[in-house]
């Protein structure tokens, strides 16, 4: 048996069928003279959400960076947890969207006229002026995964936060984890253009920003490029046959997620909500209580999350796609043939498009379908020019452990502690992962266990570093997040105790435990051996 030590629970070991993806140790083993060697003085982030500030962190923990800058456009850390109360659209929504590539957003002045804007500790502005952008929080949003697992290594949820947190908690923590780091923070600065100084692999990057209180425009040269804006910036709402004439003699009745707010916005309406993933779920659940009953939900195949997220006794009728719009009874006719009229408002709760609009000057290019980001290694790293590199693509994992283990790897190889494999290796990863997913929106998906897996493979690698005098851990530096038996046992189970939490209706709030819900880790595994034939 291979053996990976839990940080958390160093006796506990994780069985082969979980030890990390042997296609990239493979690739860290040949890793010889031929491997390209990163050794960057001048760092630029993108991003102060989760993985950016994760980033920061690791790269500051590895003391061989004359300059970090972490440029955000907000005025807070938090990134999307920042929660957009009336902002309900926004200029880069059309109907339908189909086109991932998309412009900088424009920001929104909200209170008095820009000037003498005061900042404190986290950078959030004063009352006299803030900068906000559309975020695709809503109001009773709650996470789908429990704190223990969500959170970062080295910072404990606060007590009394309930065990599946609201989106206001999310952000605090955020903002008690980034409290070492604002030193760093370009606040209110929008990165608008960012390319290669030359066609060197090892090429620096030109960063141009905006400082949005002025409109003033600056450029600087760093020597690596860390993005970690996220994902969920450009909706996608799929063509469909009227679509577009429908929306013209009904306007404003066909909304994205991204804009949702309140269940009670809904209320007596007929309503559908396409889509089956996590918010399609949650959303539909929300406005079924409130809207003419019953609510539609329209979605290809049974959602994964319908039962995490029940809609208790409000009905939802579910229905397949819809294959047409039908303007003149303000219809739409589903797959099955059955048709619904005077419908009042529709949800598409159908996902985002990668957008780059930054990175468009940046060949080859990263964005194409909108689908995923092409030419990565690993998820991460350009390939073609690997001092550019990516946080958080990913998707179906558990994102802020996910962010740590790659940051790791990411501060680690541009500190010159790690070396990555020639361009044609990274190029056959690349390869091989499209010929295993697709070339699509599988390419970045990791569904359980491949997440966990990844996760270790990722943190495992960047522990493999060669350790440096004078770095915490004796020399090993900041040491990521590691998952044993607890982690995978809790991440294949969430599904259902978020299920058991939902149960609750109101008392939810006040469970802060897994097994104030009926879980138990220790009776799961006593469990499992006895089923296996063990005895513990």
């Amino acid at each position: 048996m291979f053996v990976l030590p839990c940080l958390k629970c160093p006796r506990l070991t994780f069985p082969p069928s979980r030890v990390p993806w042997t296609r990239l140790f493979a690739l860290r083993h040949t890793m010889t003279s031929e491997t390209a060697s990163i050794v960057a003085k001048s760092i630029a982030l993108v991003g102060a959400g989760p993985s950016g500030v994760a980033a920061a962190k690791y790269l500051l923990a590895e003391k061989a960076f004359d300059k970090i800058v972490l440029f955000e456009q907000r005025s807070r850390s938090g990134g999307i947890w920042n929660y957009t109360a009336d902002q309900t659209a926004e200029d880069l929504f059309t109907i339908p969207q189909i086109n991932p590539r998309s412009r900088n957003k424009d920001e929104l002045w909200i209170g008095n006229p820009p000037y003498d804007v005061a900042r404190n500790s986290n950078g959030s502005g004063s009352p006299h002026k803030d900068i906000s952008f559309v975020s695709p929080m809503y109001e009773k949003l709650e996470t789908n995964i429990p704190r223990g697992l969500m959170g970062f290594q080295d910072l404990d949820w606060p007590e009394d936060s309930q065990l599946f947190p609201t989106h206001q908690t999310v952000l605090q923590y955020i903002d008690d984890y980034g409290k070492d780091i604002q030193h760093l923070v370009e606040y209110r600065t929008q990165v608008v253009n960012a390319e290669p100084t030359s066609n060197s692999p090892h090429s620096s990057w030109r960063v141009r920003v905006r400082h949005l209180e002025t409109s003033e425009e600056q450029e600087s040269n760093f020597d690596a490029l860390i993005v970690a804006n996220g994902h969920f910036i450009v909706p996608f709402i799929p063509d469909i046959r009227d679509i577009r004439d429908w929306n013209t003699k009904h306007a404003g009745r066909i909304h994205h997620s991204k804009y949702y707010r309140r269940p009670e916005d809904y209320k007596g309406l007929k309503t559908i909500v396409v889509g089956n993933s996590a918010s399609g779920a949650d959303i539909s659940a929300q406005v079924a209580a409130h809207c003419a009953t019953p609510l539609i939900w329209s979605s290809k195949s049974v959602s994964l999350f319908s039962a995490t997220h029940s809609s208790g006794k409000a009905p939802r009728r579910e229905v397949p796609p819809i294959k047409r719009f039908i303007p003149e009874k303000r219809g739409v006719e589903f797959e099955d043939g059955t048709i619904e009229s005077n419908i009042d408002a529709i949800i598409f709760a159908t996902g985002y498009f990668y957008s780059l609009p930054f990175l468009e000057n940046v060949k080859p290019a990263l964005i194409t379908d909108g689908s995923h980001v092409s030419h990565t290694y690993q998820h991460v790293f350009f390939a073609p020019q690997p001092t550019l590199s990516f946080l958080a693509l990913n998707q179906r994992v558990i994102p802020f452990p996910i962010a740590e283990a790659q940051a790791s790897v990411v501060a680690r190889v541009y500190s010159g502690r790690l070396s990555l494999p020639p361009l044609a290796e990274m190029q056959k990863w690349e390869q091989d992962t499209v010929a295993e997913v697709g070339n699509g929106r599988n390419f970045h998906l990791l569904p359980f266990p491949k997440d966990g897996n990844y996760l270790n493979a990722m943190s495992q690698w960047a522990l493999s570093a060669s350790p440096r005098k004078g770095l915490d851990n004796e020399g090993k530096g900041k040491v990521p997040p590691i998952w044993g038996e607890w982690e995978f046992w809790c991440r294949e189970n969430f599904p259902a105790i978020r299920r058991a939490f939902g149960e609750f209706g109101e008392r939810r709030h006040q469970i802060k435990s897994i097994g104030e819900v009926g879980f138990s880790f220790e009776k799961s595994k006593k469990e499992k051996a006895l089923i296996e034939g063990e005895v513990i």
